[in-house]
């Protein structure tokens, strides 16, 4: 569960921003990276004392400054996997949602433990004619081992906004061990009854 919990919160240092905000409009995937965590880790350092008062507050600077730039609903889509076709349109958009409540309440307890680190960036590459980049990056953490991590980002056809949809560490892809974890579930109770489970753990 520990492990679990470091890996989120990872996640957390590369990817929360703003990208509603002018200066995250960006059409290189690794200057979005390089603007991660100035709003939100600025507001919960602003509100340190305020936090340990009023642990509900994460979540709302979770939801003010971090969900906008996780694409969520493509998320879910992969998670379905082979049961997406077999969903409706009510169906998916009940899904979508429970994962997105479900996520942001898992951000918002990882970010309670949050620490400083340091974060090493991929230098910038082309990304031309690219619809999803995975990024490398490390992070270097004091009388800990650095951490090898991947991102994959993904821009929006419409928007040109690059957002982030998975990560891989040490090999291990957290939206594909989602994907196993659900897909059983998914198979054997429905989607609807998952989409249940996962509100009432968001609760």
């Amino acid at each position: 569960m520990q492990r679990i919990v470091t890996l989120i919160l990872t996640f957390f240092m590369l990817f929360s921003f703003s990208v509603l905000s002018a200066e995250n409009v960006s059409t290189s995937p690794y200057v979005v990276l390089e603007n991660v965590g100035t709003k939100l880790f600025g507001r919960i350092a602003a509100n340190q004392q305020e936090i340990k008062k009023f642990p509900a507050l994460m979540q709302n600077i979770v939801e003010e400054e971090l969900m906008p730039s996780i694409d969520y609903k493509y998320a879910s889509y992969r998670i379905l996997g082979k049961h997406l076709r077999k969903t409706t349109k009510e169906q998916r958009a009940k899904f979508v949602g429970s994962m997105r409540n479900y996520l942001a309440r898992t951000y918002s307890t990882a970010l309670m433990q949050y620490k400083n680190q340091q974060v090493i960036f991929e230098p910038e590459k082309s990304v031309e004619g690219k619809k999803i980049v995975a990024i490398k990056t490390q992070i270097v953490d004091i009388n800990k081992p650095t951490i090898d991590v991947i991102f994959k980002m993904r821009r929006n056809k419409k928007t040109g906004e690059w957002k982030a949809f998975d990560m891989v560490v040490e090999g291990i892809s957290l939206l594909s061990s989602k994907q196993a974890e659900l897909s059983k579930r998914i198979a054997k109770q429905g989607v609807e009854q998952v989409s249940v489970e996962l509100a009432s753990i968001a609760k």
